[in-house]
């Protein structure tokens, strides 16, 4: 187990298996040292745990949860891809898509909750860029949807 996944489970976090696709693309691809995941949702297997508009059937703090939720989703991808996650040398980047209600407009707390995860999980090499925005309606109905971009040796 490499030590970000310590330091995930250290905080109650279980790295989980990779979801599958859901639909025609891969889940996450390595161009150079750089690895770009698909759009992540929170998803438990094959169910979609958190469903609904953030400020009209999912309160703020349920989204943090589906954030988090989908970051861990995320990383498990990347390590599908580069075989252990003490191999990523930086996050870059963090997309974060919040499908939210009419008035909704604490997208970026909604999002910290990954990026609070990927700095508890890798230190300063979880710093990342980031974009929370909301959405009208996301994939599945998701409440979350989250793209991770890490640089990787």
């Amino acid at each position: 187990m490499s030590s970000v996944e310590q330091r995930l489970q250290a905080l109650g976090h279980t790295l989980p298996a990779a979801p599958a696709p859901v639909a025609s693309y891969v889940p996450a691809i390595r161009f150079g040292n750089i690895v770009v995941t698909s759009g992540q949702l929170p998803m438990i297997g094959k169910e979609l745990v958190f469903k609904g508009k953030l400020g009209k059937q999912i309160h703020e703090e349920d989204g943090v949860h589906a954030a988090r939720m989908c970051a861990l989703n995320a990383l498990a991808q990347i390590k599908t891809v580069i075989g252990d996650l003490d191999h990523v040398k930086q996050i870059i980047r963090v997309e974060g898509y919040v499908q939210s209600a009419d008035g909704f407009n604490k997208q970026p707390a909604v999002i910290n909750g990954a990026s609070d995860l990927l700095v508890q999980a890798f230190g300063d090499k979880g710093k990342h860029t980031r974009i929370a925005v909301g959405a009208n309606e996301l994939p599945l109905d998701a409440a979350v949807e989250l793209v991770i971009w890490a640089e990787v040796g």
